[in-house]
């Protein structure tokens, strides 16, 4: 009998670690809107569980500044702080330049295909949350070309006020702008050009600052903090 067959799996996440991720995602895509309120009695319903899971991933979640307890009031979807975004953006663009400049220096010809793979699959994705998930799986895939894939797993833990602003700005950004920039990076990786890929993976990072704008425009009850942006436009321009 092969060895590996008698491994045992292992054992499933504790319940409320299941449910602060999946929490977590419906939160970062918005399915969760700011200023939903949340119940540990609806949501224990909702999942099967009892409340003792919900409570704890409940405040795992308002450690991660996603949920806050008001009191005498209830828990609530925090709004997306925008300094948080503006600052996390800053982080993103400077770690991300490094990466995509060794990926243009180490990159395979298989590596180099997966991007254009990727590239094709983002110009098929059928609606906003498909396209989203591509546009994440490109960018750890540079990571990873790089060699970097620790770097970008350290990265998303401090990126989720910024991956829900991008996910509104996902809608408002007109899908052949986001898959021509990957593409431009993607040419450059190819062409072994790091100071070009570094340009457009910088080009496509602040493409963020363009559009936040319109967010606030469209949606201004789901952000706080809102002159953080002005300082910010300010300084890049």
């Amino acid at each position: 009998m092969d060895p590996a067959s008698t491994t045992p799996a292992p054992p499933p996440a504790p319940f409320a670690a299941q449910l602060q991720t999946r929490l977590r995602q419906r939160i970062v895509s918005c399915e969760l809107s700011p200023g939903t309120r949340l119940s540990e009695q609806e949501v224990a319903d909702q999942y099967h569980l009892s409340r003792q899971p919900v409570r704890e991933a409940f405040i795992r979640l308002a450690g991660e500044g996603l949920i806050e307890v008001r009191p005498q009031r209830g828990t609530f979807v925090t709004c997306i702080d925008l300094e948080w975004v503006l600052c996390t953006r800053f982080i993103r663009e400077s770690v991300e330049a490094d990466i995509t400049r060794l990926a243009a220096e180490r990159a395979t010809p298989a590596e180099i295909e997966t991007l254009f793979t990727q590239i094709a699959l983002q110009e098929a994705a059928p609606d906003v949350p498909g396209l989203a998930r591509l546009d994440e799986e490109f960018h750890a895939t540079l990571a990873g070309i790089a060699s970097r894939t620790m770097v970008w797993a350290h990265l998303q833990q401090m990126k989720m006020h910024l991956d829900r602003a991008r996910h509104l700005l996902t809608a408002i950004t007109p899908r052949d702008t986001i898959i021509d920039q990957h593409r431009a990076v993607a040419q450059a990786v190819a062409d072994r050009d790091p100071d070009r890929a570094e340009a457009a993976i910088r080009l496509h990072l602040r493409r963020v600052l363009h559009d936040l704008p319109q967010a606030l425009q469209l949606s201004p009850d789901y952000f706080t903090r809102m002159d953080s942006l002005a300082e910010a436009l300010a300084a890049e321009t």
